[in-house]
């Protein structure tokens, strides 16, 4: 859903991405550098209940994503090597949002129950992703679903924001149960998905 939005963004941070041109970063640098800034933001600030202030660190280096991939189309760069990248270092900034969450609630958020619903949102979110790489790693599709990446950290970051900012910590357990059951629904939609096309090619002969 929220894809639709994407090159609007990439052309609002393309004088970003001209400038670190110029001053010859490369696309790689800038992948590394946000994930580090989204981690650094995730388990900095969210395990000690600082959970708006940490949102606006992860908000910051999230762009990084757009501005990278943008930096390589510029330069004619654009490499598998880079999206296997970028792909891969994402895993670890979506792990490192969700897994602050669960350490606050274990901690001083004192709520085991909403510490496992955002483990399981963890391991959902992860296991989404397998499945549409492993499809397209046998010639299959398994894109769509009701949660995908970018709507479930868009999301889960601005209930989080808001949820802290206006002291409502209600908010930010409706998105954590609303996540866990969105993420799990999308795996089976795309089990389904890729079962359908599996049936659907012929049988190579014995």
């Amino acid at each position: 859903m929220l894809e639709r939005f994407r090159q609007f963004w990439t052309n609002f941070f393309k004088p970003i991405s001209h400038l670190l041109i110029k001053l010859g970063v490369s696309p790689d640098t800038v992948t590394i550098v946000g994930t580090i800034g989204v981690v650094s933001g995730a388990l900095g600030f969210f395990p000690r209940g600082q959970l708006w202030i940490g949102v606006l660190v992860i908000t910051a280096f999230v762009f990084s994503d757009l501005i990278d991939g943008d930096m390589a189309r510029t330069l004619g760069t654009s490499s598998k090597w880079g999206a296997f990248l970028d792909s891969t270092l994402d895993r670890f900034g979506d792990a490192a949002v969700f897994a602050g969450l669960v350490l606050w609630f274990f901690g001083g958020g004192d709520d085991r129950l909403l510490a496992y619903v955002a483990l399981w949102a963890l391991v959902m979110g992860s296991v989404t992703s397998y499945t549409r790489a492993k499809a397209e790693s046998l010639g299959m599709q398994a894109k769509g679903g009701i949660a995908e990446r970018a709507d479930r950290l868009v999301a889960l970051l601005a209930v989080t924001f808001f949820a802290d900012l206006l002291d409502l910590p209600v908010l930010l357990a409706i998105v954590l149960w609303t996540l866990a059951a969105a993420s799990t629904i999308t795996v089976v939609q795309r089990m389904i998905l890729v079962r359908r096309q599996a049936l659907a090619q012929p049988t190579p002969p014995s």
